[in-house]
């Protein structure tokens, strides 16, 4: 199992620089932050003077050498726009994005585990049918969509919540439903086909056929296996915090890290940018550390070394 962790952290390391390689080069080829953040009649002198003060005139293998060199003693750079680091930008982003995907990620969890249970341990009847097909239709609607009909029920037809802004406690709930919804029909989707495979196995029956409560047989011997593809959704939707709330944040103004990267996209920030998604791929990377501990746990196969052959 240690070997087996030790490949991943390696393998997570290598990601990570593989993103902010990508990144870099993309960024710096589509187009021209001097452009963008200065107005576009503005003097040649000016241009020369910006592209110079931030390095912008050297050879692009140059910038991408200083960046890592710097990158590796701590220093992500500084933003174009205000000349703060783009760290602390983006750190004062995250208590917002928190305040919504965090809630979320919960009512993901509570809504959409117990629905796709219940789904599965009554198949085909009508409860089982409702619940897929308010699943499908969570899955498929758009997040933008859901958030615009959101804010025409409850804002502007029944004036219950605040359309936009976070100026008020309540502003924070329609991002954290859409949030929510659509992570909970995924949840319920994969819960419900997992139950359903892990109650149609053998050991389900032999368990049966001994004589056991079928609510045993349930807890103790289909929910622990049913558990593990479940966990790799779960942890797919941790590493998504952050990048997740990128259309939600622009649809209710939230001043999130989601509508930061927008923003900053727009007027070419790139180390701001940079910033963001190497907290993306760090976040992924780390959520899928976190569930292959996770699968040692719930599948003790791994813990013998299983985990070596798979």
């Amino acid at each position: 199992m240690l070997r087996y962790l030790t490949g991943r952290l390696l393998r997570a390391v290598l990601t990570i620089f593989l993103v902010i390689t990508f990144a870099f080069f993309v960024l710096h080829l589509s187009g021209d932050p001097a452009m963008m953040i200065l107005s576009a009649d503005a003097p040649p002198e000016s241009v020369k003077a910006f592209r110079a003060a931030w390095g912008l005139d050297r050879p692009l293998w140059i910038q991408y050498l200083a960046y890592v060199w710097n990158a590796l003693h701590g220093d992500l750079g500084n933003s174009m726009r205000d000349g703060r680091p783009a760290v602390q930008l983006v750190l004062e982003r995250v208590p917002a994005t928190l305040a919504i995907t965090v809630p979320a990620f919960l009512l993901k969890l509570v809504i959409g585990i117990p629905a796709g249970i219940y789904a599965a341990l009554h198949r085909n009847s009508a409860a089982d049918r409702l619940t897929m097909m308010v699943s499908v239709a969570g899955f498929t609607v758009p997040s933008f969509v859901l958030a615009l009909v959101l804010v025409l029920v409850f804002s502007v037809q029944l004036g219950w919540l605040p359309s936009a802004g976070s100026d008020r406690p309540t502003s924070a709930i329609l991002p954290i439903v859409t949030l929510g919804i659509a992570g909970a029909a995924i949840l319920a989707r994969f819960t419900r086909s997992a139950m359903l495979e892990v109650l149609g196995q053998p050991y389900i029956r032999a368990a049966s056929a001994k004589g056991l409560q079928w609510r045993t047989v349930v807890v103790r011997h289909a929910l622990p296996n049913a558990a593990i593809p479940t966990t790799t959704i779960v942890g797919f939707m941790v590493g998504t915090l952050i990048a997740g709330a990128v259309v939600v944040e622009s649809v209710f103004a939230w001043p999130g890290i989601g509508r930061l990267l927008v923003s900053s996209v727009s007027n070419r920030d790139l180390a701001v940018v940079q910033v963001i998604l190497l907290l993306v791929a760090a976040t992924m990377v780390t959520a899928n550390i976190v569930v292959d501990v996770v699968y040692g746990w719930l599948d003790p196969r791994l813990r013998r070394g299983g985990a070596r052959g798979r």
